[in-house]
């Protein structure tokens, strides 16, 4: 009740000043709700083998076809072409109205900027890395297949489910057909400048019905920095996933005491018609691991890694409008990395489908499910699992999940 009287308040506040400086703000929001199946679900069990078992699994959840939030986003007119702009954005599940991206409120975005019709726009906060901002809906995930259909576990985080934080983006204007971004990202460490910060640049070109599009981020200490920037973040542990009992994240969860991230994504696609077809690349590699200030290391590096462990990402997708209100998509994706110090690699297929039927504007309902086959030694020295965005990981090499739901949007 506090906070509601609180953001009324504010509404008050800039809608009797939009009246003098001509300023506007917008509250909207996604919600995205619906039932899961997945044939095969790790639970703990002791004296199971890792101490977990394998079991079918009913479940309601949030967010898969689309991260549900409410935001507010708003605007000044400054005059001479110039606005001050701003965005605060916050995820939460519908089923238990928990927080989401971490526990943090404002976790989807946060930040306050001006911009130009000139010169693009300069903005300061939580915000979005430029392969997000450049590749943005060129994949598959953006057509009917929601979250099952993002690069296994976002390892190279195109489906943005890591933000970043105390970062300063610019952003051009749209110079025929071409957009170009920037992001640094302040590591705030008092004495090493450069430790904890994060730098990317993007670039998006559409040229009549194809669309191009290139990013590239360098992160330094990752696990502080990238995956530990939510408010459940540790300093001391492993933030990018569980890799014992229960697991969160085998992918790649064993390589968080890396030095440095650095990713490469591309991304294409050609539009005839009612007809889409797309696909990617990405380059994802975890560098100079058993880094001291990655955490404790026993904790962060618990296999003793030395050296990079290297991850490439292939994805191809179509999608087809059967009509204005129905839209039909499928996907596979191929992830294959992770040998280092004598361990094998690991690979991971996925295959994707769904139906999403458009009940109006605002209010759609879908069908969608994944099927993700793994195979080799994954990155916790175990027989390596699928691990399908939003989901609990298997316990066995594959995974089946199929989900009905609904998304409306204000």
């Amino acid at each position: 009740m506090k906070l509601a009287k609180t953001l009324v308040g504010a509404l008050a506040l800039t809608s009797g000043a939009s009246a003098f400086a001509q300023s506007n703000v917008t509250l909207y929001g996604v919600l995205d709700e619906g039932i899961n199946y997945v044939n095969n679900v790790q639970t703990a069990q002791s004296g199971a083998p890792n101490g977990r078992a394998g079991a079918s699994q009913w479940m309601m959840a949030s967010s898969v076809m689309q991260g549900t939030r409410w935001g507010l986003r708003g605007n000044e007119d400054l005059g001479g072409g110039y606005k001050a702009i701003f965005a605060l954005e916050s995820g939460f599940d519908v089923g238990t109205g928990k927080f989401q991206q971490g526990g943090t409120f404002f976790g989807r975005q946060a930040w306050v900027g001006l911009s130009s019709n000139t010169w693009g726009s300069l903005t300061f906060g939580r915000q979005y890395d430029s392969i997000v901002d450049s590749i943005g809906v060129m994949q598959a995930g953006s057509y009917g297949m929601g979250a099952f259909a993002d690069h296994p576990g976002d390892i190279d985080n195109v489906a943005d489910v890591e933000r970043i934080n105390n970062a300063i983006k610019y952003t051009s204007p749209n110079l025929r057909g071409l957009t170009l971004t920037g992001l640094y990202s302040l590591g705030g460490v008092a004495g090493s400048f450069g430790r904890n910060s994060i730098w990317s640049v993007g670039a998006h070109y559409d040229f009549s019905s194809l669309s191009m599009a290139a990013g590239y981020m360098h992160i330094q200490n990752p696990n502080q920095s990238f995956w530990g920037n939510n408010a459940n973040g540790t300093t001391t542990g492993n933030n990018l996933g569980t890799v014992t009992g229960v697991q969160s994240n085998p992918i790649f969860g064993g390589f968080a005491s890396a030095r440095t991230l650095n990713i490469l994504a591309t991304a294409a696609q050609y539009t005839l018609g009612s007809f889409i077809v797309g696909g990617g690349y990405s380059n994802i590699r975890f560098e100079d691991l058993n880094y001291g200030p990655s955490g404790t290391l026993s904790l962060t590096n618990p296999f003793g890694y030395t050296g990079n462990a290297v991850f490439n990402n292939y994805n191809v997708y179509t999608a087809y409008w059967v009509g204005p209100a129905l839209l039909l998509g499928a996907s596979y994706n191929y992830l294959r990395g992770g040998a280092i110090d004598g361990k094998d690699s690991a690979a991971y297929q996925t295959i994707n489908a769904g139906v999403d039927y458009f009940l109006s504007k605002r209010t759609d309902v879908y069908i969608t499910g994944a099927y993700m086959k793994a195979s080799g030694i994954d990155s916790t020295k175990q027989a390596a699992v699928p691990y399908i965005v939003t989901l609990t990981p298997s316990n066995t090499s594959s995974q089946v999940v199929a989900r009905i739901g609904i998304r409306h949007k204000f």
